[in-house]
């Protein structure tokens, strides 16, 4: 019973989130940071860094699969269904909205007007975001290396974020073998 209690909370969140949060995942992000880490401490930041870095290279829409893991580490599958129709219902039924007076929106001078200011006010939600998990995804000097390389590599080569997720982890992989090697040897020594 408790599990679903706790599950109808997450669908009533992200349903509220997936509402009034414009500028995608990452603004979206931003609210799960504030309400689950700040405010309500069900998880840490690392444990919501973990679900991005998760999210972020599984196949989909970055935001659903967050939701859809952060749903199912506080309540099991239900908690996670109700996270992903959470998150989505409120894109539906406004796009169901939108798809049917479009022809009537989109010459409109108000709608694009409101448009550009949502647009100009998602820019610092993001950032702050980027900003507040960057602080701790970035905390070893491995990190920040790889998150340079993969900053330059993505701005200045055009290399797909694939790759760039995939090199990523194989640095990862490469510094903790040498970290460990390096650590055993100085116990034997």
């Amino acid at each position: 019973m408790e599990r679903i209690k706790k599950g109808l909370t997450i669908f009533a969140f992200f349903f509220k989130i997936g509402c009034f949060t414009f500028g995608g995942g990452w603004a979206i992000l931003a609210q799960m940071e504030q309400e689950f880490v700040n405010k309500r401490q069900i998880i840490t930041k690392e444990e919501l860094l973990e679900m991005v870095a998760v999210g972020k290279s599984c196949p989909g829409i970055m935001i659903t699969n967050i939701s859809l893991l952060f749903g199912y580490h506080v309540a099991g599958v239900f908690g996670g269904l109700c996270a992903v129709f959470g998150i989505i219902s409120p894109a539906v039924i406004i796009l169901t909205i939108v798809a049917q007076f479009y022809n009537a929106f989109k010459n409109n001078y108000w709608v694009h007007a409101a448009l550009i200011g949502i647009r100009a006010a998602v820019v610092p939600i993001i950032g702050s975001a980027a900003l507040s998990l960057g602080k701790d995804a970035l905390k070893t000097p491995p990190a920040v290396v790889i998150c340079l390389i993969a900053f330059v590599l993505s701005l200045f080569a055009k290399v797909s974020n694939i790759l760039l997720v995939l090199l990523g982890v194989v640095c990862a992989l490469v510094w903790w073998f040498y970290s460990k090697d390096r650590q055993q040897k100085e116990k034997e020594a």
